[in-house]
């Protein structure tokens, strides 16, 4: 016999009730499409108020990755809620389209580099409309289309009219079989990553965008990014490296040509009498010198150009140096003299390319004059030690303390040491007090194609010359030859031949194009306007800058985001904006991890190769063969611990991978992603489904009042507003995994209430589930869209265009407290009472307890506490 009852309908509808995202979130990608629900005007309306909300742009590799996942999606649910709470929010989307690994495909595919770029680009945004991802596609441009780069060009013209453009000399690794300038991080153990040839150091012509004009105010605008992380701010002011110190001028006791003397910059004056040594980068004009009269001089400075040039392989590689015989007198110590060392830890680059070395006070010193033999004089006595006991063995103190060993400067304090050693400088006319950077201007050649194009034009007679602006852009030949080493415009038979735009005669296109982090220092400018035949139009960049929320990763704290404050300094000297800082808000998002697997024969496995037996034991797929499972880490291509976004989507929707992401960490921490966590999202996403499907049947028509409910009802009511509060301050605050764990409270007690019975009941569920949808829509928004036509009908408006629900402050506030129950100052009871409840009734209702009552017993109550909110306590 059918069991007919109104329970049995419910269970069989919820048997059936299943959300199919495959179906519904095309649907409803289209719908916003179709709406232009998420485009916006260039100049935001009168009265409007602006949001600019931006996720770092990310590189056409050809597959989004979790990370672009969890990248796309914080921004994401920014842009809706602030769209939601009545803000018009520009959210827009382009591709860092230039670079190395598009040339390498040339060479190594024989496919040009703009097909694969352009390739590549229609993968991704496929893939990330998948997403749906409230983006104003009509804003879409690559760094690669000379629409972009042409008006890069423009800038860099008119840089370079307001003085912020210069060419001058630089060292800089050279592959001599690729024939090409290799980055730092290009040079792998002393060879070219590519060719493998070792690299040598040579100076070459090559452009720089002068920030080191701006220095000190890139350090001092630190103080004003008040919603930027503070390591990022740390990491720019490093990055920058103001240092207060002396300038030292040290006489040879020998001239070498025309040299006399060598000029030092130090931050630790007050350490000259520790002095041992005076070394001097392979590239000193002094080095040069020497070599000419020693070949072991020569050969050693041959060795050192076969180094990178960044701190960081000077700093790992060996400590080595060759002594000139050439000798400086100490400016302080009549009569004293020290050897003259070229160093390969000494960089041309910092500083004057000359130290003097206190092997006392500085650890690389100090290994460097361990391995030579040379003094080591104690001359800071740390604070509580005695003079007779301080001896330095491998380790150099490099902390404050007394002068000891020091001259006129024994028994001062570090810093006062510092003052009166300057002073005594200046007196002798041996050198000055100066305030040094770390921050070198931005040489920004590179001996590549795939790259935006230079705008010069080299000239035998006229010199350097800017490419006319009615002949921009220079765009980049098309039939170009990647057979040959080096980069493919120098040999380019036609593309580098042109006339002087200034004479007439014929000259040669400037052929190194711009480093890549040009076009991503003013790319969120462009999308203010990105059709506009300027580079921006002033009226739409002054509107919507700053970016009012920046995401991205913290790898580019220091780079990318230093030279896109410089470009909007430099963008206003030259006219083009009037801001100052590009990014009011940053925030900088964790990396997504993932278990690793080695098979038995040890190479790496990708986790859909892996499953768990029934004793939780990792066994390949296929052959059911042990895996060992590595640590938890950074999803990598190299250790195939990468999750396919794609494959998430088509097996459980977008919705539930955004969940997933929002609900396991703070955004700001790194995440792991497990299988059994998106299973666990997925659940969510149904469950929710089901009770909108099943617990949505015989609401009340829509907007009717629940005003009036009491009882459970009301209960219902007050989660419900407790949640819109309680989500709506998580959202403000960047605390997703909070927000999805108020949403999961709400549907707790939505389910907890179905079957109740009672009058409002029905219109307090309408209410809490529409409030729900709502909630929910930033991080799932096609589910939303899917229950609230559910809820409201065919035709009703889509919930990204709606506003914000508000929570009602009546039922925010508790109508019940609990207070702790004491008798002699022990806990015997708890109570709940009515909010506000007087006194006496308060006092009535805990002697009521039977614990209390055993504790008082037959004694006499003599006095009676009450901490209102808290804790009663009777003394007896």
């Amino acid at each position: 016999m059918n069991d007919t009852s109104p329970a049995a309908a419910a269970d069989a509808a919820a048997a059936v009730a299943r959300y199919d995202a495959r179906t519904a979130e095309p649907r409803w990608q289209a719908a916003w499409e179709e709406r232009g629900a998420f485009s916006v005007p260039d100049v935001p309306p009168p009265g409007a108020r602006k949001c600019y909300v931006l996720e770092m742009f990310p590189y056409p590799s050809g597959k989004i990755h979790m990370g672009h996942v969890r990248n796309y999606t914080l921004g994401d649910v920014v842009a809706r809620y602030k769209r939601a709470r009545g803000h018009t929010v520009l959210h827009p989307m382009g591709w860092d389209a230039f670079g190395l690994p598009a040339e390498n495909a040339a060479r190594e595919r024989g496919v040009h580099p703009a097909k694969w770029t352009y390739e590549n680009i229609a993968n991704m945004r496929a893939e990330l409309k998948r997403m749906g991802l409230s983006l104003d596609w009509s804003r879409e441009f690559a760094t690669c289309d000379p629409e972009y780069y042409g008006q890069q060009q423009r800038l860099f013209l008119d840089f370079w009219r307001a003085g912020l453009v210069e060419r001058k000399e630089s060292w800089v690794n050279w592959d001599p079989v690729d024939g090409t300038v290799l980055a730092n991080e290009q040079v792998i153990d002393g060879r070219g990553w590519r060719s493998g040839a070792p690299v040598e150091k040579r100076r070459l012509s090559q452009w720089f965008l002068s920030i080191t004009k701006y220095a000190q105010e890139l350090l001092d605008a630190l103080g004003g990014l008040d919603r930027w992380p503070e390591r990022v701010k740390l990491m720019q002011a490093n990055w920058i490296g103001r240092s207060v110190g002396a300038r030292v001028r040290f006489r040879l006791t020998e001239p070498v040509e025309d040299l006399r003397e060598v000029e030092v910059f130090t931050t630790r004056p007050d350490t000259l009498f520790g002095m041992s040594f005076l070394a001097v980068a392979p590239e000193h004009p002094l080095a040069t010198a020497a070599a000419k009269r020693d070949p072991g001089a020569a050969d050693f400075i041959a060795e050192c150009r076969r180094m990178g040039t960044s701190e960081a392989a000077i700093e790992q590689a060996e400590k080595k140096g060759h002594d000139t015989g050439l000798r400086v007198a100490h400016p302080f110590i009549e009569g004293a003299n020290f050897p003259v060392w070229i160093a390969n830890f000494v960089l041309m680059e910092y500083g004057t390319g000359a130290i003097f070395g206190c092997p006392s006070e500085d650890q690389r010193d100090l290994d460097f004059a361990r391995k030579c033999g040379l003094q080591v004089l104690p001359v800071v006595l740390p604070p509580g030690v005695e003079a007779d006991a301080h001896a330095i063995g491998d380790t150099a103190y490099t902390g404050d303390g007394t002068m000891i060993n020091s001259g006129f400067l024994d028994g001062m304090a570090t810093p006062e040491a510092k003052r009166a050693a300057i002073k005594a400088l200046e007196e002798r006319g041996a050198g000055e007090g100066v305030v040094n950077w770390r921050l070198r201007d931005w040489g920004v050649s590179r001996q590549r194609y795939w790259g935006c194009p230079i705008p010069v034009i080299h000239c035998d007679a006229c010199g350097a010359q800017p490419v006319p602006v009615d002949q921009l852009p220079v765009e980049l030949p098309d039939d170009v030859d990647f057979s040959r080493p080096g980069n493919p415009l120098d040999h380019h038979p036609t593309w580098k031949h042109v006339e002087c735009p200034n004479c007439g005669k014929p000259a040669r296109r400037e052929t190194d194009t711009c480093d890549t982090f040009v076009d991503s220092s003013w790319y969120f400018a462009r999308f203010c306007s990105p059709r506009a035949p300027e580079p921006v139009t002033r009226e739409a960049v002054d509107a919507w800058l700053p970016v009012d929320q920046y995401i991205g990763g913290i790898e580019h704290a220091i780079l990318h985001l230093l030279y896109s404050r410089f470009f909007t300094r430099a963008m206003t000297a030259t006219g083009h904006a009037s801001v100052a800082e590009p990014f009011a808000g940053l925030f900088t998002q964790g990396m997504v991890t993932h278990e690793s697997y080695r098979g038995a024969d040890g190479r790496w496995l990708y986790p859909d190769e892996v499953e768990r037996g029934a004793d939780g034991a990792a066994l390949h797929r296929e052959t059911r063969e042990p895996v060992t499972v590595g640590r938890v880490e950074a999803m990598s291509k190299s250790k195939r611990n990468t999750v396919d976004p794609g494959g998430i989507i088509d097996r459980y929707g977008a919705d539930t991978a955004r969940w997933f992401i929002l609900s396991d960490n703070p955004p700001e921490r790194d995440m792991e992603w497990t299988e059994s966590g998106v299973a666990g999202a997925h659940r969510f996403v149904q469950r929710l489904y089901r009770l909108v499907a099943v617990g949505g049947q015989n609401l009340p028509p829509p907007g009717t009042s629940a005003a009036e409910a009491a009882g459970v009802a009301r209960g219902l009511r007050q989660t419900t507003h407790r949640a819109i509060a309680a989500v709506t301050e998580a959202l403000e605050t960047f605390a997703f995994n909070s927000a999805v764990a108020r949403i999961h409270e709400l549907a707790n007690g939505i389910g907890m209430v179905e079957g109740t019975n009672e009058p409002d009941m029905n219109a307090a569920r309408r209410e809490a589930l529409e409030a729900a949808v709502r909630l929910s829509a930033p991080m799932m928004p096609h589910l939303a869209e899917e229950l609230w036509e559910r809820l409201r009908g065919k035709g009703a408006p889509l919930v990204a265009e709606l506003p914000w629900p508000e929570a009602d402050p009546a039922l925010l506030a508790a109508e019940t407290v609990t207070l702790a129950v004491q008798v002699l100052g022990k806990l015997r009871a708890t109570i709940e009472v009515p909010v506000g409840t007087n006194e006496a009734e308060v006092f009535a209702r805990a002697e009521a307890e039977e614990n209390v009552r055993r504790a008082i017993g037959d004694r006499p109550v003599r006095k009676r506490i009450h901490v209102p909110g808290r804790v009663v306590n009777f003394v007896v």
